[in-house]
């Protein structure tokens, strides 16, 4: 069978790895960390609390041919995300916006305006905040306006650098607005943590014989692309190479770089056994962080120290800083598709995952298009 290169060693990489490692193929796993996970590692520090350096990474899928595949590399803690902003100094109310946020902020008048949501759009409903801005109800209007300013235009604004009507529905409609109490970030059905974390799960989705791990690898040392030829090592590789880092890097920045946001993070251990009221508080009217998040609240593990990190985003600049989201308008779209028609000249390679694919995707759908990928390799159906 062919050999293949995967470059990458997140949930991307490391599950398509392992599917075709259980094949039957041989599989070499390149990454320029020193760890594996992408930004999904993990580790415990020295009071036993679980830290992601690259930020939180929350797991939940309705996916269950997902969860069944993960659930063969970990135990699960059951975990469901809960997300508060703060408003105002002392005011915190949940996100995404609920029929509970509105009673917070409008005591007085949050029945009135609940009534005519309820009868116009009806109870349980979820609706993406730009719709409600355009709904023909002036009163629904100014609701959304209020919700607009509030909760989304400023945080969107510090996340991406562009305001929200500028953003694909892929991102917008990430948090819309419910009309009901539902306080869960997330309304999956399957939403846990791992119990030792997502580096020990993809460490152990990569520990298969047929799998050969090299980390710190300056994978542009290795790996070149030439006139339909891919190159490993200086020689003529005729495997397959997977790909999933950022495809302007691949090709040496050919049609020029791709705009991404990237993060700063600021950690502070701090000697209390609490320092917010949620596991993650975003700050959606202040600050110039988005969001502050307190990792022993993840782990449900309460401990006598804390560790928080605040959020900052920002611009990203080749050589200074991690490419963390692809950033979703169309200009965007139109320079990746430029790398995406020069890939096509390859006809063994592939791209795969966020920064290949250039598209904003979370974890379990990283896993899902791994399979898939999985699947336009072998002919294999993983459903049968």
């Amino acid at each position: 069978m062919e050999k293949i290169i995967i470059v990458g060693a997140g949930f991307s990489g490391a599950t398509v790895a392992r599917l075709l490692a259980e094949s039957g193929r041989d599989v070499t796993v390149l990454d320029k960390r020193e760890t594996i996970g992408g930004n999904a590692y993990d580790y415990v520090d020295k009071n036993g609390i679980l830290v992601q350096p690259y930020g939180p990474h929350i797991f939940h899928t309705n996916e269950k041919v997902v969860f069944d595949f993960l659930s063969k590399f970990t135990e699960w803690e059951k975990y469901e995300h809960r997300v508060l902003a703060r408003i105002r100094r002392d005011k915190f109310v949940p996100v995404p916006f609920n029929l509970t946020s509105l009673f917070e902020l409008f005591p007085s008048k949050a029945e009135g305006i609940k009534k005519i949501l309820v009868d116009e759009i009806g109870y349980g409903k979820k609706v993406p905040i730009l719709q409600l801005k355009k709904h023909e109800n002036p009163e629904i209007r100014n609701f959304a306006d209020f919700v607009y300013k509030n909760i989304f235009y400023i945080y969107t604004m510090k996340q991406w650098g562009f305001k929200p009507e500028q953003l694909g529905e892929e991102v917008m409609n990430r948090v819309p607005v419910y009309l009901s109490e539902e306080d869960r970030y997330f309304t999956d059905e399957y939403q846990y943590m791992p119990k030792k974390g997502f580096a020990d799960m993809i460490a152990n989705i990569l520990r298969h014989p047929r799998i050969k791990l090299k980390l710190k690898t300056d994978v542009k040392k290795e790996i070149s692309l030439c006139d339909g030829q891919i190159y490993y090592g200086g020689k003529p590789f005729d495997g397959l190479l997977i790909y999933t880092g950022c495809v302007d890097e691949l090709f040496d920045y050919k049609y020029g770089v791709l705009p991404y946001r990237s993060l700063k993070f600021k950690f502070k251990t701090l000697p209390i056994k609490s320092f917010q009221p949620a596991a993650v508080v975003n700050y959606t009217t202040s600050h110039k962080y988005t969001r502050i998040s307190e990792f022993s609240k993840f782990t449900c593990e309460p401990k006598d120290s804390t560790v928080i990190v605040k959020e900052y985003p920002v611009k990203f600049k080749k050589g200074k800083n991690i490419p963390y989201y692809p950033i979703p308008v169309q200009k965007n779209r139109a320079h990746y598709e430029k790398y995406e028609q020069e890939a096509k000249g390859y006809k063994k390679l592939y791209l795969l995952g966020r920064l290949a694919n250039y598209k904003y995707i979370n974890m379990d759908i990283a896993v899902k298009n791994a399979m898939k990928l999985y699947e336009e390799i072998t002919g294999d159906d993983l459903a049968e």
